[in-house]
């Protein structure tokens, strides 16, 4: 198939991969949806995995333990819908262990969804969360997870844009309400300091939606035009305008992150 005008065909296909990663409120959504239509209008093939719907593992049992072990209730929160979750913000020795065990399945399949995701035919992949999202949950710091840490993400090909989009507890919670203020503000610095430890990754500060997107759009091309020889000139200087603050909705409801 021709590519449009703008496009110029790389000379090895594979796909460049790109993980979106934050708490619950960040704007995940919103900017993975602006990311695949401008890729999509510069004429490229875009694949989204969600990574609780195509990569977690025993998602019943999940599920299970957090309504009726933890009695969290189910669903997806919103402004108009709080929702008391009971999950990944359990927080005990014996459920750091369970965990360090659920995350090494998952890494076993991302792993493995990664490698064959990259070897598509897709131009473009974009990971709706990724490992970095489980490993947020952990107790970094104590070296003994650290260190378990970084052995798994040797299992786990690095995305070739790894974005962190960093936001306010406050007006993330507003938007998410699922869980208690003080856990949102933790889990915010869990996931600074999972990217200082990681290394790498793309940290994008609070920023109006529009002005997030143009970030992550410059980000991608920039390595797009990097790994796979082509150049999107038509998209060099993207417009992004027209987009409302972040939305949520999540493609599984009621799903035990743990």
């Amino acid at each position: 198939m021709k590519k449009p005008q703008g496009v110029v065909e790389q000379s090895k296909k594979m796909s460049t991969l790109v993980s979106f990663s934050g708490i619950d409120g960040s704007g995940k959504s919103t900017q993975i949806e602006a990311l695949s239509s401008r890729l999509r209008e510069a004429g490229l093939s875009v694949r989204v995995l969600t990574f609780w719907d195509d990569i977690a593992l025993l998602r019943n049992f999940r599920e299970f333990s957090s309504h009726a072990v933890f009695n969290g209730q189910k669903g997806v929160g919103s402004p108009g819908n709080p929702v008391d979750r009971r999950d990944k913000n359990i927080q005990s020795w014996y459920m750091t262990v369970f965990r360090c065990f659920l995350y090494f399945l998952d890494a076993l399949r991302l792993g493995i969804s990664a490698r064959r995701a990259r070897a598509s035919q897709k131009d473009v992949v974009i990971f709706d969360r990724y490992l970095y999202d489980e490993l947020a949950n952990l107790p970094l710091t104590r070296s003994l997870v650290r260190a378990y840490v970084r052995q798994l993400l040797k299992l786990v090909p690095r995305p070739d844009v790894a974005c962190l989009l960093d936001a306010e507890p406050e007006q993330a919670r507003i938007r998410k309400p699922e869980y208690p203020l003080e856990f949102v503000r933790r889990n915010r610095l869990s996931y600074l300091a999972l990217s200082e430890l990681v290394g790498g990754m793309t940290v994008i500060d609070p920023l109006p939606a529009p002005q997030v997107a143009q970030r992550v759009l410059g980000e991608v091309l920039k390595t797009i035009a990097s790994r796979q020889g082509q150049l999107i000139s038509n998209l060099q200087e993207p417009a992004v305008a027209g987009l409302t603050a972040p939305v949520n909705q999540p493609s599984v409801s009621g799903i035990a992150r743990h």
